[in-house]
Order: C-alpha cells, then structure tokens, then sequence
C-alpha cells in the first residue's frame, strides 16, 4: 500500500483505472511527437519553467472526469488539453503521460529527481 509507484504513459493510465477511473481513446494520437506540457509547479514539476517540452507516445488517456478525488492532475498539454501528470493526495503514487526518458523531452532526469524526494517526504512513519 503504502510502496512507491511512477507510471509513465501506459503506467499513468493503470494508476488511473487502479483509482477508479476510466481509460479512453485521446481525440487524436500522439505518437513520437512533442507537445508543450503546462503545471502547477510542485510536486513533480517542482523548480521546473512551465511550459516546458516533452514527448508523447499515446493514443489513450485518462479521463479527467471519471477520476477519484484523490488523484489530482498537475499537468496537462498545451495543445490539446489531455492530463499529462497526476499525483495521488495521500499516497508516493503519481504518473506522467509523457515519456521523461525520451532524448525529446526537457528536464525528464529533474522529474525523476523530484518523484525520489516526494517519495522521501511521504514515507509514513514506523
């Protein structure tokens, strides 16, 4: 329960339907192109410009009014909309839809680093 978990595209959409929520077909497919992702600032887009690049690999997404209220979204794209990072309220549990770890996308190692100090922050204690 209480185990870390990053979802990167398809894994932002297991986290999704785990919570509750449901999976659809994007309005249109995005495979192998950048689009501009805007966030709130926190979490796992602490200390990162926003909008900032990244690449997209998907033709399904997570829909925004099927989600539990403790998912929370934290970036969409600019482009179309669609929910590119959620994080859990209460649990280390959040998910990106794009994919950090292409050479197209910007800052994916500081996401990375961000995901690792929540996970820190949010351990219960024992």
């Amino acid at each position: 329960k209480n185990a870390p978990v990053f979802g990167v595209c398809l894994g932002l959409q297991s986290i999704a339907e785990a919570m509750g929520g449901r999976v659809v077909r994007a309005e249109r497919q995005m495979h192998g192109k950048t689009s501009e992702i805007v966030h709130e600032g926190g979490g796992l887009f602490a200390g990162l410009p926003t909008p900032f690049r990244a690449t997209r690999y998907h033709s399904l997404v997570a829909e925004r009014s099927s989600l539990p209220n403790a998912l929370k979204v934290t970036a969409k794209a600019a482009d179309d909309g669609e929910i590119m990072a959620l994080e859990h309220a209460d649990a280390p549990i959040a998910g990106v839809q794009f994919h950090p770890e292409s050479i197209a996308s910007e800052h994916g190692a500081a996401i990375l680093r961000n995901f690792l100090a929540m996970t820190r922050r949010r351990r219960p204690r024992q």
